[in-house]
């Protein structure tokens, strides 16, 4: 295919599709399917190997936001059964951490409900990086938050966080579809901040809200521009007493031509599978790995994930190996100009030749969300889906609880 050809030759050169070209792979049939995962794979390949970044969700402090994202489990006026509890101490945040580093996570993602820090959140969560970095060594941390004041990134990172997740979640034109206590500028503002600190900037999607391929299209060509070294990309949860808990948008083929088409207009980007791959991927999370080179290991926020000792044997009965501690995730040319950090901003851009993660979050951080939930514009072309309720679990265990974690 022609099409596929061009894409795989640009992805190589970091040279940008045209909007043309990314929505022609969200239109593929499901014939062509293998050969899309394939070509996308090459791109994947040439840039990160085999290797597979785990990334670690904790918590600190669940439910009770005053945002109204309507994706989230955690929004003002949720009737979501979730774990409800109010910041962990940093002893028992380190606690979880571990256990996480233990299965192979060389990321943690420290996420807070809410709009945003105040000064004496950051102070609180600057002690718990420290405390996780004392305890780990070589371990990143990034931190998600919510939308940042003048300050606060400057001040995380001088506490030893490496990196900084806020997701731009959904197009700027139907962002006020989703939510109407923040907009769209605020989180770019929150992504840009991010990135002046010398965070690592991680940012990313919900699919599966209503939204349309251009609107899929026009939010990750804004990520590009906004280059973070990171790109989650999280599939709708659709969590009873959400308002879209009845939106079963997406399909397994759905949701590998998705990643396929961030992989094409970000080739060189750790694309993360986060939120929403066991629900929506399914059996088919293995060719996932053929396009996305970082995944959440075990539980997310405030859903189940798939077993973590599952997660490995996927990676490994896929072919591909869990990426080292001592390994940088990035390409040389995107770590060097950090001096090789996890995943610092290098001169190239978003795969691009000009100008230069985390993962889960719901309402307004860390990439990987649960509960997403939100009309985004008008019905996407892709058939529904039938719902799979079965597979949305309320996590009862790790963080916030008395039960082990699942790492």
């Amino acid at each position: 295919m022609d099409l596929l050809n061009t894409l795989v030759d640009k992805g190589l050169r970091r040279e940008l599709p045209t909007r043309e070209e990314a929505l022609a792979v969200l239109a593929t049939s499901d014939d062509d399917l293998l050969d899309v995962v394939a070509a996308a794979g090459k791109v994947r390949r040439h840039w990160f190997g085999r290797r597979v970044k785990l990334n670690y969700l904790v918590n600190l402090k669940s439910g009770l936001c005053p945002e109204d994202c309507s994706y989230c489990s955690q929004r003002l006026g949720s009737k979501a059964d979730i774990l409800k509890y109010t910041w962990l101490k940093p002893d028992e945040a380190s606690q979880a951490a571990a256990a996480g580093l233990a299965g192979g996570a060389k990321r943690v993602c420290l996420v807070a409900s809410g709009r945003g820090p105040t000064d004496r959140d950051v102070d609180r969560v600057s002690q718990t990086i420290k405390a996780i970095k004392e305890q780990n060594d070589g371990v990143e941390v990034c931190a998600c938050l919510g939308l940042l004041s003048d300050g606060q990134a400057e001040r995380l990172r001088e506490a030893g966080a490496d990196a900084y997740n806020h997701n731009l979640n959904t197009s700027e034109g139907t962002y006020g579809d989703i939510t109407t206590t923040h907009t769209y500028a605020d989180r770019v503002d929150t992504v840009q901040k991010a990135h002046a600190a010398g965070l690592s900037a991680c940012s990313g999607l919900i699919a599966g809200m209503g939204e349309t391929d251009e609107d899929l299209v026009d939010v990750v060509f804004s990520l590009r521009e906004l280059d973070p070294d990171s790109v989650p990309v999280n599939f709708l949860i659709p969590f009873e007493g959400t308002p879209l808990a009845k939106e079963w948008n997406l399909t397994p083929q759905r949701c590998l031509r998705i990643l396929a088409m961030v992989r094409f207009v970000c080739p060189d980007v750790e694309v993360r599978i986060a939120g929403g791959r066991e629900v929506h991927l399914r059996t088919m999370q293995p060719l996932a790995l053929h396009l996305a080179n970082s995944i959440f290991l075990g539980d997310y926020l405030t859903s189940e994930g798939q077993a973590g000792k599952a997660d490995l044997e996927m990676i490994a009965d896929a072919g591909f190996e869990v990426e080292g501690a001592g390994e940088v995730t990035l390409p040389e040319h995107r770590a060097a100009a950090a001096g090789g950090g996890c995943g610092s901003h290098a001169g190239a851009g978003c795969g691009s030749d000009a100008g230069a993660g985390c993962g889960a979050h719901e309402g307004g951080g860390c990439g990987s969300h649960e509960g997403a939930g939100g009309v985004c514009g008008t019905a996407a072309v892709a058939t529904a889906a039938e719902p799979r309720a079965d597979l949305v679990a309320v996590r009862r265990r790790g963080a916030g609880t008395d039960l082990a974690p699942n790492a």
